[in-house]
Order: C-alpha cells, then sequence, then structure tokens
C-alpha cells in the first residue's frame, strides 16, 4: 500500500446554516489523503495504473461548489465520489475547514476529518 496526500487545496465557497454564509460566502481549505496500491504504477509508471491526483482535486473542486448546511455533507460527498469513481482507493481522510468561521470568536478555522474504507 501507499499514500497520496492532495494538501491544502483553497477553495471559495457557500457553505453554512446562517443566510448569509450561503450569501457572501467564504474561504476553505480541503486536505485528502488515499490509501492504494502503489506497486503496479511504480514498476509500470503507468498513469492508468494509479490513482490521478489531477482527479482527486477536480473531485473536491466539484463537491465544494454544492453548498450545504453542513461540511459533514460535503466531506461525504468527497469520499463517495472519490470510492465509486476510482477502484484503486481503499481507504481515505478528507479534512474540509472553514477559514475565520462567524462564531462569534477569534478562531483561525475549523476542521471537519472524515474517513472511510472501501466495502468488500
Amino acid at each position: 500500500m501507499g499514500i497520496i496526500k492532495v494538501e491544502n487545496i483553497r477553495v471559495f465557497a457557500y457553505h453554512g446554516c446562517l443566510k448569509e454564509e450561503t450569501k457572501i460566502g467564504s474561504d476553505y481549505r480541503v486536505d485528502l489523503q488515499v490509501e492504494a496500491n502503489l506497486q503496479t504504477s511504480a514498476k509500470t509508471d503507468k498513469l492508468s495504473d494509479t490513482v490521478d491526483y489531477v482527479f482527486l482535486n477536480k473531485v473536491i473542486k466539484e463537491e465544494m461548489d454544492i453548498p450545504s448546511h453542513l461540511l459533514e455533507t460535503v466531506c461525504r460527498r468527497i469520499l463517495d465520489r472519490i470510492f465509486n469513481e476510482d477502484h484503486l482507493i481503499k481507504k481515505a481522510t478528507v479534512w474540509v475547514s472553514k477559514l475565520n468561521p462567524p462564531i462569534g470568536g477569534d478562531v483561525e478555522k475549523v476542521t471537519i476529518k472524515m474517513t472511510d474504507k472501501r466495502k468488500k
């Protein structure tokens, strides 16, 4: 097994329970770690034998573009998509962070972390 990380993906999106959040939007940071067998691609040197991180970034951006009340929902959608669309991924963890959340204090970010494994 091996690990591929796509880190500090910066996006602007419209998530939140407050009406203001869905109108003015906010800055987010997304990090993703996937586990897959990377031995074949290490030998063949072919993109088709590995997890394409361009694909991972695309999924994250597309799912972050869909407004949701909860970051948990966004995490779940990202995980579902990568497992459904890339058969090589065995385990994945996604972190979605809302930067400078409107929670009445000096808070840098709030992060939701979710991990899942491929169902057999």
